[in-house]
């Protein structure tokens, strides 16, 4: 049996409706995986029962999380949050780690997870951390932007034995300080983290770039999803 794995919806507020882009679902399948749109809940038992039918999950990009969360004011109007959101997913993240059940955090999906676990976010980069590296690039998204340099101890770099990788960018606020449960994979040429692990966990990866966007072109983001796919895979086969 193919591993579902969970993917938290995409919200659109205007429209009161929840969606998904194709890549998430589609990079899952390309390696293995069932994946199903989780339907949006802040519900405790709720979410302890969804989980209890699903191996992984994906903590999808979108909105900027709440900064109430990590104790700011929000800075200025470029932050657009969605508190249902961060509620489902604040309680996702618990229970999933509780669990042991491999999660992959993707854009917004790393800063989530930071500031689930205790972190803070820069809210703004082009306020907070102005730069010369392009973190927000222009359609095609399957081509990389910048670099980012990759911790050959870490497990994306055991994963793809490299200490540079092509990534692309589509972000506005990133990791300022680092979640104590954290590890770092990947920094960015300017400093910015762009990968980080939890130790000691069957899988919990988060990256800042898009491999949903990318793997059909490069066979390193491709791997990431494999991993994360094997791992859903290998906790689906120790529950049975």
């Amino acid at each position: 049996m193919k591993p579902i794995i969970g993917v938290i919806p995409l919200v659109d507020i205007e429209r009161n409706s929840f969606w998904m882009l194709p890549g998430y679902m589609n990079g899952i399948i390309a390696v293995g995986g069932m994946p199903i749109m989780l339907p949006l809940t802040g519900d405790p038992k709720d979410i302890a029962e969804l989980l209890s039918q699903v191996q992984g999950i994906v903590f999808s990009g979108g909105h900027d999380v709440d900064p109430s969360y990590y104790g700011e004011q929000v800075l200025n109007d470029t932050v657009a949050t969605c508190i249902s959101r961060d509620e489902m997913e604040m309680e996702v993240l618990r229970q999933a780690l509780g669990l042991d059940m491999p999660v992959l955090g993707i854009c917004r999906g790393i800063q989530l997870m930071n500031v689930g676990l205790g972190g803070s976010l820069y809210q703004d980069l082009p306020t907070q951390h102005p730069s010369e590296v392009n973190h927000r690039q222009p359609v095609p998204y399957n081509k990389p932007i910048h670099e980012v340099t990759v911790n050959p101890e870490s497990s994306l770099g055991q994963l793809i034995q490299k200490s540079r990788l092509q990534v692309n960018s589509m972000h506005h606020q990133a990791i300022k300080d680092l979640a104590a449960d954290f590890s770092v994979m990947a920094v960015s040429e300017d400093g910015l983290v762009e990968a980080v692990e939890i130790k000691g966990k069957r899988f919990a990866w988060a990256v800042q770039w898009h491999p949903e966007h990318l793997y059909p072109v490069d066979p390193d983001h491709k791997a990431v999803l494999e991993a994360f796919v094997q791992a859903a895979r290998d906790y689906q086969n120790d529950k049975m």
